[in-house]
């Protein structure tokens, strides 16, 4: 059964590739074990900062009936790369948060390396699930908060002879969805 998944995963993943076939070497016997691949095509990958990225896969993990898609640890850069379904017209903001689409390149590990300085958190699972962007937005958004609180960046709701923050007012880093086409914003 971990076979089948395994080559399920590695298929799945390696179509990204140029040369899957050459990935697939790399992986199963290559020196590095890490191959390119490109986005954009069957998925764009949301590189996140490593703090709040690891934030944001533990609150996912909670949560028990979401399909959880591919998510990728990169220490060397400190970084943390969700799999997300390609959509061209959407850009993500926030500090130093970017989407890697099409005409870009990952490099990646094979699908069940769970070690090492660039690894998989949540592995492929070759059916083509991938992070839901309305889900992941949303942990990001409440990741980003609970970062800024413990970190002091921002200034609590009614300290003491203030008044709270207005509807809407904000209060820490936010992180905004935003579709190009029509500037439809997704707070």
């Amino acid at each position: 059964m971990a076979l089948t998944e395994w080559t399920r995963s590695m298929e799945w993943l390696a179509a990204a590739s140029e040369d899957p076939g050459a990935c697939k070497q790399e992986w199963q016997n290559g020196s590095t074990g890490v191959t390119l691949l490109a986005t954009g095509r069957f998925w764009d990958v949301l590189i996140v900062p490593e703090d709040l990225g690891l934030r944001v896969a533990d609150l996912l993990d909670e949560l028990p009936l979401l399909d959880r898609g591919p998510c990728l640890l990169d220490t060397r850069r400190r970084h943390v790369g969700f799999l997300l379904p390609p959509e061209p017209q959407t850009v993500w903001i926030g500090t130093g948060v970017r989407l890697l689409g099409a005409g870009t390149w990952i490099t990646a590990p094979a699908p069940h390396c769970r070690w090492g300085s660039l690894r998989w958190l949540v592995p492929p699972d070759g059916t083509g699930t991938l992070n839901m962007p309305e889900i992941l937005e949303v942990a990001l958004q409440r990741c980003a908060a609970e970062l800024s609180r413990r970190q002091g960046l921002c200034k609590p709701a009614a300290a003491h002879g203030e008044a709270a923050p207005h509807a809407g007012e904000e209060t820490g880093p936010q992180l905004v969805r935003q579709h190009a086409s029509g500037a439809r914003l997704r707070a």
